[in-house]
């Protein structure tokens, strides 16, 4: 019932914490250039310290953490070697000193190497640190590779989110160039994360001028995490922004969980105040969340509300709070506020209670009105009743009336 949404932006974040890091690292330069102290990392860990013999005069000497610059032959042993390291921040702190130490033509061989070790789905976020790295240095060649040698849409949207927070405009025109067809340009994920922070005015408008897509869903998630980062109030008057009513509710059914972590009074009176299918659907989340803080405010809130599906919508959400631990005084509420239970908040119940009180969450079904929905909650409960203590589900259905075509399918499992 509940989708959370940390769990919806879990690979944003992921790409966010690449970025901070990234950001560290300067633009590789090529390995005849001298190195330049404002620009790189290593020439940092290069650059001598001064002190002073006994005439006053400035004496230099290397840092003991001076690092020397890896041959070629040494490259991909020592890019392997890092990757293969247990110790998350260990592997980070290697792989930046590493990159430090590419040119922009090293890149392609370092990112074709980590992808034959077969560890890009265990060290997403190295993979991601050498695309970013790379779209700093080529993006161009960066872009080609991920074209001609990457399935799926990842490599693609990392490099142009790095290549969009240095240059959109470039970004941009290669975007618009290397897309076909009438429907919505997916390119434009990566651009929109990458202007999302620091230029969200303009991520904005190429959200809106996006159709209605799974890209355009996408491209809604990459925005959201900037902009809740600005807080509530911020978060509501650009949701409230929106003019297209499908973006809009997108928005909403985004955001308002998360909101309600922090605010779930005003985010509920906010829903209440932009009615529709997105904020029904979510008054459900966010009572949920509330009663799980304040199961008596959200009682009280939720008893003001007018009559009709978001009234109901809220119940199922303090009921569904309240199930997994108590299932009887779950059970009570129901019986008190009968007029605003209907299917879903039975559902809600059976499925939440199921595992503290097998009993008490069969016993509800026959509350379900949708004869269809009712039968198939009776066989799906039972069976796993059945699996779990078979004498208790048989003494049940023995004492409980059930339709016939129900104890027939759950009498053929029991006898198996």
């Amino acid at each position: 019932m509940k989708t959370s949404f940390p769990t919806l932006i879990s690979a944003l974040v992921l790409i966010g914490a690449v970025g901070f890091l990234v950001g560290r690292i300067s633009s590789p330069q090529s390995e005849t250039a001298s190195d330049s102290p404002e620009n790189t990392r290593s020439a940092r860990a290069m650059k001598t310290s001064a002190s002073t013999d006994a005439d006053g005069a400035k004496t230099t000497r290397d840092k003991s953490t001076a690092r020397t610059k890896l041959s070629a032959a040494e490259r991909l042993p020592r890019l392997e070697s890092i990757v293969r390291g247990e110790n998350a921040l260990d592997r980070n702190r290697a792989l930046l000193a590493f990159i430090d130490q590419l040119a922009a033509g090293d890149f392609e061989e370092a990112v074709a190497h980590f992808r034959s070790l077969g560890l890009t789905d265990q060290r997403l976020g190295e993979y991601s640190m050498l695309l970013s790295a790379w779209a700093k240095a080529d993006p161009l060649s960066a872009m080609a590779y991920a074209q001609e040698n990457t399935n799926g849409r990842f490599a693609s949207e990392t490099i142009l989110t790095s290549w969009a927070t240095l240059d959109p405009d470039a970004a941009m025109t290669w975007a618009q160039s290397n897309h076909t067809g009438e429907g919505a340009n997916p390119h434009m994920i990566g651009i929109i994360r990458g202007l999302a922070e620091s230029d969200p005015q303009r991520a904005t408008a190429l959200l809106k001028e996006m159709p209605r897509s799974r890209e355009r869903a996408d491209a809604l998630d990459a925005v959201l995490p900037y902009l809740l980062a600005q807080g509530n109030a911020a978060t509501r008057a650009w949701i409230e922004s929106l003019t297209d009513e499908s973006l809009r509710d997108g928005a909403m059914l985004r955001t308002a969980e998360r909101l309600a972590n922090e605010d779930p009074e005003g985010t509920v009176k906010w829903l209440l105040q932009n009615p529709g299918e997105a904020a029904d659907r979510r008054m459900d989340n966010v009572y949920n969340t509330w009663a799980g803080k304040n199961e008596q405010a959200a009682l009280s809130s939720y008893a003001s509300m007018p009559a009709g599906p978001a009234r109901s919508n809220a119940l199922s959400g303090i009921v569904t709070a309240v199930a997994s631990e108590n299932p009887t005084k779950a059970i009570t509420l129901m019986n008190q506020y009968g007029t605003d239970v209907n299917d879903d908040v039975v559902r809600n119940f059976v499925w939440h209670s199921f595992g503290n009180d097998p009993s008490a969450a069969v016993g509800q079904i026959a509350r379900i009105q949708n004869e269809g929905q009712r039968d198939r909650m009776y066989r799906r409960t039972l069976n796993r009743w059945i699996e779990r203590d078979a004498a208790a589900a048989s003494a049940f259905m023995q004492s409980t009336p059930l339709p016939e075509s129900v104890i027939q399918d759950v009498t053929r499992r029991l006898n198996q």
